[in-house]
């Protein structure tokens, strides 16, 4: 294995650590609160206190990683991470379980854009596409192995041991990252943005937590719609303000770049519905197709599958077509295969049901590829680590949109209905919907110049011939 591969293999490993953990306690809430005292649905406080950490603390990780080092910062992740755990596993009320999340949060926050940063500085443009499709495999495995993972753990073991895998896990990557990543540091970091620090940590706070509990009953409407407007109206004073600042946290003169404007933008529509995946799924294959919780989060690992077999195609399939053809025609096979869950309401057989999965997790998994890569093609050096904060910020953003979207549509119909119960035929609209979001994304793609991205894949476009001069 080449150098590059090494360093995203190693990143990868913590960054499923990660995502494993942040969707794993969602089926063992139950026993958990059970255990602790506590409601189930006061608990699901641990989930929001989670994401409000990770808004709060990504957009600081660039500028960390260049006053400190990416592979210094990324060590102190993984041990913030696995102090935050061993605290979850010791926790013995709601409020200690909800700091130690907090303390998890702060960790994952700096790991996944940290973690990236570091696999782009080791790659070169040439090898950069097949060193972050192992990037791409932890984040759409870890939504699809948490719940059945933690299903298990919850129901045959204790529920604690969910948080003591962490600690082995992580000690050996922090050993793997002290013996091969190389410490690569800016050599004339940026001071510190703390204005637009406080800006961004209550804008995306805002923002990511109230667009997570909308729709879900976790608190009142009009406080989720005065968190959501508190984080809109913070989000704007940092745009004014990031405008008239030469070293902003989240620099948005990154937006002038094509390809990092297409990544993002397009990459927006299709996260949304994505994003909708892990709340729709184990909820229509438990309504629609009478499976318990375990059965179904089991089924869903069919997804994680295909997207491991797309690791060893995506560079590939991307040389051959090239970005623009692939991002424009794999954003349609992907939204087609978001919506054809919907017929999942309609007991379909399950042998049908894990072939969509497993074909389409594969799909989606080479469109996160693509897009992960292809917002990097423009980036120099030097604007690395923030290119990889705003990125970060963006995923998590669009992440927590589209189960907002996803559970503003269910609860519009049973609204409608006026009988509060959820049905199966629920989830039919809302996956068509998600679907068409994910399909938008195209107008973007087809915006890409034919040769977007050329040098990451090594296809070379012919100089066209100069006429010939007569004589």
């Amino acid at each position: 294995m080449t150098r590059p591969q090494i360093t995203a293999l190693i990143v990868a490993t913590a960054l499923f650590m990660e995502q494993v953990d942040s969707t794993v306690i969602a089926t063992a809430l139950p026993t958990i609160a059970a255990d602790i005292g506590t409601d189930p649905i006061r608990l699901k406080l641990a989930l929001t206190a989670y994401l409000l950490s990770l808004a709060t603390f990504i957009p600081i990780s660039g500028w960390a990683a260049d006053r400190f080092g990416a592979r210094l910062v990324f060590r102190a992740a993984i041990c913030v991470f696995i102090l935050g755990s061993i605290l979850c596993s010791v926790s013995t009320s709601l409020t200690e379980f909800v700091l130690s999340r907090v303390v998890q949060g702060a960790g994952g926050a700096m790991m996944v854009p940290v973690g990236r940063l570091l696999v782009l500085r080791s790659a070169r443009k040439s090898e950069l596409l097949n060193a972050m499709a192992w990037l791409t495999v932890p984040a759409l495995m870890g939504p699809l192995v948490g719940p059945p993972l933690g299903g298990f753990i919850a129901t045959y073991f204790d529920w604690r041991w969910i948080f003591w895998l962490n600690v082995p896990v992580g000690m050996v990557g922090l050993v793997l990252v002290t013996i091969f990543i190389d410490d690569i540091r800016a050599d004339a970091p940026a001071p510190l943005d703390l204005r637009g620090f406080f800006l961004c940590a209550i804008g995306l706070s805002g923002l990511v937590f109230g667009l997570s509990v909308l729709g879900q009953n976790m608190l009142p409407l009009p406080m989720t719609m005065t968190l959501i407007t508190i984080g809109t109206i913070a989000t704007g004073l940092y745009l004014l303000h990031a405008r008239g600042k030469a070293h902003p946290l989240l620099d948005l003169k990154l937006m002038r770049l094509p390809t990092f404007y297409c990544a993002m933008v397009g990459g927006l529509f299709f996260r949304v519905g994505i994003g909708a995946v892990p709340f729709l799924l184990p909820l229509v294959l438990q309504l629609g197709l009478g499976m318990s919780a375990f059965e179904a989060g089991m089924l869903t690992l069919f997804g994680a599958v295909g997207a491991l077999a797309m690791k060893v195609s995506a560079q590939p399939i991307v040389r051959r077509f090239g970005y623009k053809t692939t991002l424009v025609w794999n954003s349609l096979i992907s939204a087609a295969f978001l919506a054809v869950m919907a017929l999942f309401a309609y007991d379909l057989p399950a042998v049908l049901v894990s072939s969509i999965l497993l074909v389409g997790g594969f799909f989606r998994s080479l469109q996160f590829t693509a897009l992960n890569t292809l917002a990097y093609s423009e980036v120099e050096r030097p604007m690395m680590s923030a290119a990889t904060s705003f990125y970060a910020v963006a995923q998590q953003v669009c992440l927590a949109m589209g189960v907002a979207v996803a559970a503003a549509v269910v609860e519009l119909q049973r609204a409608a209905r006026g009988d509060g119960q959820i049905l199966a035929q629920d989830f039919v609209a809302a996956f068509l919907f998600v679907g068409i979001c994910s399909a938008l994304s195209v107008i973007y793609f087809l915006r890409l110049p034919p040769d977007a991205g050329e040098e990451l894949t090594g296809r070379t476009h012919s100089p066209p011939r100069k006429p010939v001069a007569s004589t």
